[in-house]
């Protein structure tokens, strides 16, 4: 049958597109709906163009210490119109390869937006939103609204930024990440609510541009999920830098003028301060996108706007399986990805090992960066065990120094009785990149010892993961 399928995926964002592109592997019939554009919200408005506005402040930042590095730049500036749109036009380049990717693997896409009347049905109407994907190859038959069977349905649909009550983002005055993706004009101040990675991403691309920002947290540590240690030197760089930062604070009303706003910040002490500034960056994380999908009324298990699900993406409804941000935290596009691989795999009857959580690496790409993998060095002595911690300043590496990146700092946590790596955290030039060697060792279980006895290149950043383990032992050399 034309309209029936193997595995349908409802979302077409990196959970989505990959668990299709997967199925199409395994030689199983496959098709995404998707009701705005592929690639999701990472792809088009999340992680690739963030990543192109940082790169923007990144180059900015060495122009204007051009004369630091025996170079000369005159006439210092930017244009905010250009910066987005070479931004919009990464996203764009790499939507239209998903597309591509779609077509090769002969998975159709249907457009519109889908609910599950029952197990093993998919029922898409029109789209509540509007289709921004450029023209796309589909099937003939399979434009869009319709019913179509599946014998597995997985809903990959994401999440959107989370709202709090009164002060709602209004496209104008207050941001959500949206509106912090493509401003008009540069603002000359900006509030921040919220010091996760959304938060200090935006926090430091408008700091780097050079607006003054304030950023309001209501945990005790900036980034609040990365280990205190990394927090805290990452938190000194940023006020460096000239960024402000109240922690243990939270905003508790916002007023509007005509162009500008001003919240009540209430501190820890309860007493009220009133920061005003052209705009207000909505950043307190994301709920996902589960309404309207008929989930409920099916009898699937949801809390809080997460779908719950076992390691391979199951959810206590047979037939129905949940990927991705709506699947829960962390809510990381590789996580995504790599949960549906193994829910596509899974149905295929591969079995797949089983998602662990523990070894997703995370990255933030501030100035600096932070990455980390596994536990903090808290983490492990509240779960008992007694620990090992190795350290490595960025300022005694050769590689470091030469490229005028001299601050930032490895760390790494062991088990002190077998040596086993139980966390690795990072903060400082291009530590997003670096990470993925600790990812790799805690995946094949490598112990302190083998991490030692491996030889690492000269001169490079990776290093500094070397005599951080060796620091462990007592035996760093360059410290």
């Amino acid at each position: 049958m034309a309209n029936s399928y193997d595995v349908l995926i409802i979302g077409g964002g990196p959970g989505g597109y990959v668990a299709a592109i997967r199925a199409a592997q395994l030689g199983l019939k496959a098709a995404a709906v998707e009701r705005e554009h592929l690639g999701g919200i990472c792809l088009n408005w999340g992680c690739i163009p963030t990543k192109a506005l940082l790169r923007s402040a990144e180059i900015y930042g060495h122009m204007e210490h051009a004369d630091s590095f025996g170079l000369s730049a005159g006439d210092i500036g930017f244009d905010m119109e250009k910066i987005v749109k070479r931004s919009r036009g990464v996203s764009g380049q790499l939507n239209g390869g998903v597309g591509f990717l779609m077509k090769k693997n002969k998975i159709d896409v249907i457009w519109g937006e889908a609910s599950i009347p029952k197990p093993g049905e998919v029922k898409v109407s029109k789209s509540s939103k509007p289709i921004v994907e450029p023209q796309h190859p589909v099937p003939k038959g399979v434009l869009g609204e319709g019913t179509y069977q599946a014998k597995h349905v997985i809903v990959a649909t994401g999440a959107k930024p989370r709202a709090l009550p009164g002060i709602e983002p209004d496209g104008k005055l207050i941001w959500s990440y949206f509106e912090a993706m493509v401003p008009k004009s540069m603002p000359k101040s900006l509030i921040v609510m919220g010091s996760g990675a959304i938060g200090i991403e935006f926090a430091s691309f408008y700091r780097s541009m050079g607006a003054e920002v304030t950023v309001v947290e209501l945990m005790s540590q900036v980034m609040p999920v990365e280990d205190h240690e990394i927090a805290k030197h990452a938190q000194k760089r940023f006020e460096k830098q000239g960024m402000k930062i109240l922690l243990e604070a939270k905003v508790s009303k916002v007023e509007k003028a005509a162009n500008s706003v001003t919240a009540h910040v209430e501190t820890k002490d309860g007493k009220i301060e009133k920061l005003t500034a052209d705009r207000l960056i909505s950043a307190v994380g994301v709920v996902g996108n589960t309404e309207n999908l008929g989930l409920e009324k099916l009898g699937v298990a949801v809390d809080r706007g997460i779908i719950n699900v076992d390691p391979y993406g199951k959810t206590n409804v047979p037939g129905i399986y949940a990927i991705g941000d709506v699947a829960g935290a962390p809510m990381l596009a590789h996580k995504a990805e790599h949960e549906g691989v193994i829910c596509v795999e899974a149905i295929a009857g591969k079995h797949p090992h089983a998602m662990d959580k523990a070894k997703i690496p995370g990255c933030t790409y501030c100035n600096p960066q932070v990455a980390s993998v596994g536990l903090t060095e808290k983490a492990a002595k509240e779960a008992g065990i007694e620990v090992k911690i190795g350290r490595f300043n960025f300022a005694g590496n050769g590689k470091a120094i030469a490229l005028g990146e001299p601050e930032g700092m490895v760390k790494t946590i062991f088990d002190k009785k077998t040596g086993q790596l139980l966390g690795a955290h990072m903060v400082g030039a291009e530590v997003t990149e670096l990470i993925q060697g600790f990812v790799v060792a805690m995946n094949l279980e490598t112990t302190e010892q083998d991490l030692i006895d491996a030889v690492f290149p000269h001169p490079t950043l990776s290093e500094m993961m070397h005599e951080s383990v060796m620091d462990s032992q007592g035996r760093v050399i360059h410290a």
